[in-house]
């Protein structure tokens, strides 16, 4: 969820949204505009774009009105404000009118830096809307879209619906939604399942979790089936890659660590240690790093050093599912 600075007051004179998220820069104008509108019904809401705010526009926006109306005024892109403009907002931040609530949608970039500085230093406050690259951060979003909607989801839900959905944030923000209005009772990994067959076995950790668990015939489907629905092969290696090394990384800790402290020193959840302690039955060192190999092999294959990525990922899977079963062998 997008992050707030202590001045946390939607209506404050002045809010920057900053960062390059699309679906928390619109929820950072939602939150003002809903907080305007509770306090006053008829506010007046203008959205404008950076090129729509030429110099002059700001100061005809808020010049006092004869029916004292509350008034919400949203500039997005505004690192790409002319010069001139970006001199009437910094005007303005010394001096914000009454009933008016200014909005500044900012990437938060080096360009239109000068602005964004002079917006914290007259006190504004601040909404963080930071892209979510990582897999760890739209898995925290989950929980949060689940938290805020007041219900309870496993830990294992919320992954199987980000590695189901992907990074799309409104789309995982939607399946949250439906899946709240949908389903009673706590929402766990089978709902998610029911509910996105098709899209959950097509992800590329479905691959590799069943390889690395030895099933090869089902970890081949779940490949035909991601490379059939558009899944890029380098991701389908990637997960591979972290499969095995959860494996390796569990294998060489210590023995009877705590789930909780094995989760703070390896990097993993602890939801996610159980489910490795099941996948390496079987595994030996030696699996390892054949597997590992094969993973090696097939990101090369994939990226340009092979003529058939899928045969190279096929290799890779069956590879990883023999090594999977070398301790029985």
């Amino acid at each position: 969820m997008a992050r707030k600075t202590a001045n946390d007051d939607p209506l404050a004179p002045v809010t920057i949204a900053v960062g390059q998220e699309e679906l928390l820069l619109d929820r950072a104008v939602q939150q003002v505009v809903a907080a305007a509108r509770a306090a006053d019904a008829d506010t007046d809401v203008r959205d404008l774009t950076s090129d729509q705010l030429q110099p002059g526009t700001l100061a005809e926006l808020t010049s006092p009105s004869l029916f004292a109306e509350r008034k919400v005024v949203v500039v997005r892109g505004a690192q790409d404000l002319s010069a001139d403009t970006i001199k009437d907002v910094k005007g303005y931040l010394g001096a914000p009118a009454e009933e008016i609530t200014l909005v500044l949608l900012h990437a938060g970039a080096a360009k239109g830096k000068g602005l964004l500085d002079a917006a914290r230093k007259a006190g504004a406050r601040e909404v963080a809307c930071p892209k979510m690259t990582k897999p760890a951060d739209r898995l925290a979003f989950v929980r949060g879209e689940f938290r805020s909607l007041g219900r309870s989801a496993t830990p294992e839900a919320c992954q199987s619906l980000v590695d189901a959905i992907g990074s799309d944030l409104r789309e995982l923000a939607s399946a949250c939604s439906q899946l709240t209005a949908d389903v009673e009772g706590t929402i766990d990994e089978a709902v998610v399942g029911r509910y996105y067959t098709g899209r959950a076995e097509a992800s590329s950790f479905t691959v590799a979790d069943r390889a690395v668990e030895g099933r090869a015939a089902e970890a081949l489907e779940a490949l035909r089936w991601a490379m059939s629905t558009g899944v890029a092969p380098v991701l389908i290696t990637s997960a591979l890659a972290q499969g095995v090394r959860a494996i390796g990384k569990l294998a060489s800790a210590p023995r009877g660590a705590r789930p909780g402290d094995l989760a703070r020193d390896l990097g993993m959840p602890p939801w996610k240690i159980d489910r490795v302690r099941q996948q390496m039955r079987g595994w030996t060192a030696d699996g390892v790093a054949t597997a590992l190999l094969a993973v090696a092999e097939a990101d090369a294959g994939v990226k340009g050093g092979g003529d058939d990525p899928e045969y190279a990922l096929e290799k890779a899977v069956v590879a990883i599912a023999r090594a999977a079963r070398s301790r029985s062998r």
